[in-house]
């Protein structure tokens, strides 16, 4: 049997202010526990909530960002439920009438455009975090995130696999880090995700029975827990046993899901609306402000690098990745580097680099001026591919321009055709074998001799010239 493989993502979406959603309490991460707390916080007799601004800002920005709609009323709720750090024995959030409705982020798989439909963007608070063993064997209490504000985005159950699952994670993630409204920190725990997933035969119309996978804070811990998921319950459902709701845990260490307790409906929480905020209401004139201070969003600008450089979809969405990324990349091609080799420099040797030293486009060493005289260079035959991949690695570990380290090296091309045509025929002369192949028709024994030029005139031989005047000497 055929199965389907049907995914929905809700992401916990940490928005950058400075305090609380409903106290003046500090989001900043890292204090000593219980340092960063108010009275509304850890739920003291009395104390009443008051709504941030700031928070309320950052959830319509992203509303207008997916175009979805922004209700110009909302009301919070609370969701009961007991935990230990979860001081007031619920958690104020938003249910029946969000803020955000709608809304669509479009994701590319291996060059095929998809648009996943958003269910809804609601804001809520964080609870507390559980310290395990660090105590004496108990278990200790950190109210600092307690009322940390989280705008939770739920997307419509429309991925049908792993890869689609992280292209739409790191398509949202994208967006909010693009817009200012999440710093992205996803090992502090600025973006979790939950992830449902089912499974149903190939052709039926009926979803199966989902199972929640919670906070998942990496795009490859999302793509291996979904696909261990999916194994489990396939085989479960083969071997004639029946999918349970439940909310799992993912081990990163075994690569495996497990069960960590059966899952709740709305109903179990109880939620009522709270009665100490009233509702929230959004007029005209702050949408169209908040509208009007948006950045170009990055769908926009991969139309745009695709019609103003000519570079293809693929390139376009990778360099937009990042705000960061896109920028360093247009300044290179205002700096004179051609618009198509710039692309390939940045997602090659330079993204390649920055993986390798887990570093980001801003940390880079070479800036997009000096890549761009790097690619001018190869450019006008004062150096070849080859050799600037060697100049682009002394530029990143020693800060000197390309210029000087091709003038301090002597590495320039030699471009002179007699010097050329004599190195190609000491290497016709010497490599009897191969040009005897070539002849026969084995046209790789061709680029053989063109390694042997390169190699005799230590990398200096313009390499075009050099399969040129073997051709013209062999043929």
């Amino acid at each position: 049997m055929k199965w389907e493989v049907v995914i929905g993502l809700e992401v916990h979406t940490q928005l950058t202010t400075s305090s609380k959603i409903f106290s003046p309490a500090s989001t900043a991460f890292g204090a000593e526990p219980n340092t960063q707390t108010a009275v509304v916080d850890i739920a003291l007799p009395g104390a009443l909530p008051v709504m941030n601004k700031a928070v309320v800002e950052k959830a319509i920005q992203f509303g207008l960002a997916i175009g979805a709609r922004v209700n110009r009323k909302s009301v919070f709720a609370r969701k009961n439920y007991f935990y230990p750090d979860l001081p007031k024995g619920y958690q104020i959030s938003q249910f029946e009438l969000p803020i955000v409705e709608g809304g669509q982020i479009a994701i590319n798989v291996d060059g095929v455009e998809k648009v996943i439909n958003l269910t809804r963007a609601h804001l809520e608070e964080d609870a507390g975090k559980s310290l395990h063993g660090d105590y004496h064997g108990a278990t200790g209490i950190d109210l600092n995130r307690a009322g940390t504000p989280l705008l939770e985005i739920v997307s419509e159950p429309e991925m049908r696999s792993a890869a689609e699952a992280v292209a739409y994670a790191k398509a949202l993630y994208s967006l909010v880090t693009w817009i200012g409204i999440c710093d992205g920190n996803m090992q502090e725990g600025s973006f979790r995700c939950d992830v449902n997933v089912s499974v149903r035969p190939e052709g039926q119309a009926e979803f199966g029975t989902r199972r929640e996978i919670k906070n998942l804070n990496s795009f490859r811990f999302i793509e291996q827990a979904i696909r261990s998921e999916v194994q489990w319950q396939i085989e479960t459902i083969e071997d004639g046993g029946k999918i349970q709701q439940a909310t799992v845990l993912f081990d990163p260490d075994t690569g495996e899901t497990r069960m960590m307790r059966s899952k709740e409906d709305a109903h179990d929480y109880r939620y009522f609306p709270d009665p100490d905020l009233p509702p929230l209401v959004i007029d005209e004139d702050w949408i169209e402000r908040v509208r009007d201070a948006l950045p170009e969003l990055p769908h926009a600008m991969q139309q745009r690098f695709e019609q103003q450089y000519g570079i293809p979809a693929y390139d376009a969405v990778t360099l937009t990745a990042s705000k960061a990324l896109a920028g360093y990349y247009e300044a290179t091609v205002a700096a004179g580097a051609d618009a198509k080799l710039a692309s390939n420099w940045i997602m090659g040797d330079i993204s390649a680099t920055l993986n390798r030293e887990e570093k980001g486009i801003e940390d880079c060493p070479v800036s997009a001026a000096a890549l761009a005289a790097l690619i001018a260079r190869v450019a006008d035959k004062t150096i070849n591919n080859k050799t600037a991949k060697d100049v682009l690695k002394k530029m990143w570990d020693s800060g000197d321009s390309a210029d000087t380290i091709i003038e301090r090296d002597g590495l320039k091309q030699e471009t002179d055709t007699g010097a050329i045509e004599a190195i190609v025929l000491e290497v016709i002369a010497a490599n009897a074998r191969s040009v005897e192949e070539y002849r026969a028709g084995k046209e790789k024994a061709l680029n053989s001799l063109v390694g042997q030029v390169m190699k005799a005139s230590r990398g200096k031989a313009d390499p075009a010239l050099a399969l040129a005047l073997l051709k013209q000497k062999l043929d």
